[in-house]
């Protein structure tokens, strides 16, 4: 296609040719005469340029935290018969201008490679790509587009800040006394549920009927009697959110979790809208929790009562962290009621102001002046003093 250069000069041309035969000049008419043909003669040879190139686009990892950088690899090879003019690459990126490179000239069956770096700020999905080539004439005046990789998608987790769980037990172990067995046991005290295959699992926990449906080794994951309980919420309702709140709970939901994943204990995740990942313990799990988190956003809809309530009728005991707004003093009273089944619960307030009189731990996060990790110990301090952990 012609580029504004080229339909410029075609503009001016056409003027300079019927100033030409008007007042019988023949230099204007000759001039007038090129330019025309010259945007013609560079559309024909754009158009017939043989392109024939191989190009493969990696991201390096596919998943990042918020806040950490991905790299983006391209390999080029030209796998026609000519060299290639000098070509532009351009990379759509969502959120962004996107990345612009230059491809030097590759001689027949040669080919080249790039990298550059991608920066994240906000979880969710970025589209990178599709990824375009361009020709141009040297003069500017024709251009040729071509999509030369898909888009790539990646998935940005939110932030995860360091945090130390404290030691608060599970349904069996109401006091807290929790003894640490290894996960790859077979002695197992009730079936959490199935799970894919990992190299090194017991070969004596496959469930062979699950296998034989999918085709893959499934194993049964079996719940610990002594490990330790970490259920987390997250108060997806829009009422009680500000965008930086609501972003601030998701990170200390996630923060939560992924320390309960390190610290190997029974891991659980509601939110108001609905969602109950189940019960679980393991990498495959926390994975489905930090995916759902990455990319939930406030809902006009739902309930902490009806969770809370759930909760109570579970008695699974252990520790129960909620990533709040702004919440009621009925809303903390249903949380604390789950104390009386053995749960320790602790409530992340992510926007001001906080009722008196909480009858749970309250983590208070601003974001700036209470960063999570610094908030969570110093709140868990005053609950071990108050004896509710």
């Amino acid at each position: 296609m012609l580029t504004r250069a080229g339909l410029a000069l075609l503009t001016v041309s056409f003027g300079v040719i019927l100033a030409g035969r008007t007042f019988g000049v023949t230099e204007l008419f000759v001039a007038g005469t090129i330019g025309l043909l010259l945007p013609l003669a560079a559309l024909v040879a754009v158009r017939t340029a043989a392109l024939r190139l191989r190009v493969r686009r990696t991201l390096t990892p596919a998943r990042v935290h918020a806040g950490d950088t991905t790299r983006i690899e391209l390999a080029v090879t030209n796998s026609g018969t000519r060299r290639t003019p000098t070509l532009a690459l351009s990379d759509p990126v969502d959120g962004t201008r996107g990345a612009a490179l230059s491809l030097a000239p590759l001689a027949a069956g040669a080919n080249a490679r790039a990298a550059y770096r991608l920066p994240t700020t906000r979880r969710g999905l970025v589209h990178v790509g599709p990824l375009r080539v361009t020709l141009e004439d040297p003069f500017g005046l024709c251009r040729r587009r071509a999509v030369a990789a898909p888009v790539l998608e990646l998935t940005v987790l939110p932030q995860v800040h360091p945090l130390r769980l404290p030691k608060v037990g599970g349904d069996r172990d109401p006091h807290g006394i929790a003894v640490r067995v290894n996960e790859s046991s077979t002695t197992g005290d009730e079936l959490l549920g199935l799970r894919p295959y990992v190299v090194g699992d017991d070969l004596r926990m496959v469930h062979w009927k699950a296998s034989a449906r999918t085709g893959e080794l499934i194993m049964r994951q079996m719940e610990q009697p002594n490990q330790d309980t970490t259920t987390v919420v997250l108060d997806t309702r829009r009422t009680s959110h500000t965008e930086d709140s609501f972003e601030r709970a998701v990170s200390a939901v996630a923060s939560v979790a992924t320390a309960a994943f390190g610290a190997r204990h029974v891991l659980r995740l509601l939110a108001a809208d609905g969602t109950d990942t189940g019960v679980g313990t393991g990498l495959a799990h926390v994975d489905q929790i930090l995916e759902y988190l990455a990319t939930v956003s406030p809902s006009g809809q739902g309930s902490l009562r009806n969770v809370f309530e759930a909760l109570g009728r579970a008695h699974r005991g252990g520790l129960v962290a909620v990533g709040l707004g702004r919440p009621t003093a009925l809303e903390l009273d249903g949380l604390g009621r789950l104390a009386r089944g053995g749960s320790k619960p602790v409530a992340i307030v992510c926007e001001n102001p906080v009722p008196r009189q909480a009858p749970v731990g309250v983590v208070v996060v601003d974001g700036v002046s209470r960063p999570l990790p610094d908030a969570w110990d110093e709140a868990f301090v005053r609950c071990r003093r108050r004896s509710l952990v």
